[in-house]
């Protein structure tokens, strides 16, 4: 039930739009990140690089924009780097 007061309308408003915002930042984000597994579950060396790169950028920019916490960003592209890092090496 939305309320009547002003300012609470507006708030209401405002963390709709953001509720979207952060939806469609950790999706794209997320998806990058999918990408990057599908390579790596299939042995493409190239793919798997590029698509890494790509999926380390969406990471940093959610974790910017405040979508996921820093720790959270670090975290998910230290485990991403270690499973690239892993398929080059062999």
């Amino acid at each position: 039930m939305l309320r009547k007061n002003k300012s609470a309308i507006k708030r209401a408003t405002q963390s709709e739009k953001s509720r979207l915002r952060n939806a469609h930042v950790k999706s794209t984000m997320k998806t990058n990140i999918k990408k990057v597994l599908v390579a790596l579950e299939a042995k493409e060396k190239d793919e798997a690089q590029a698509a890494y790169k790509a999926a380390v950028t969406y990471i940093d920019k959610a974790a910017s924009k405040g979508v996921i916490h820093k720790n959270s960003a670090a975290r998910r592209v230290s485990r991403l780097s270690k499973k690239v890092n892993k398929l080059v090496a062999e």
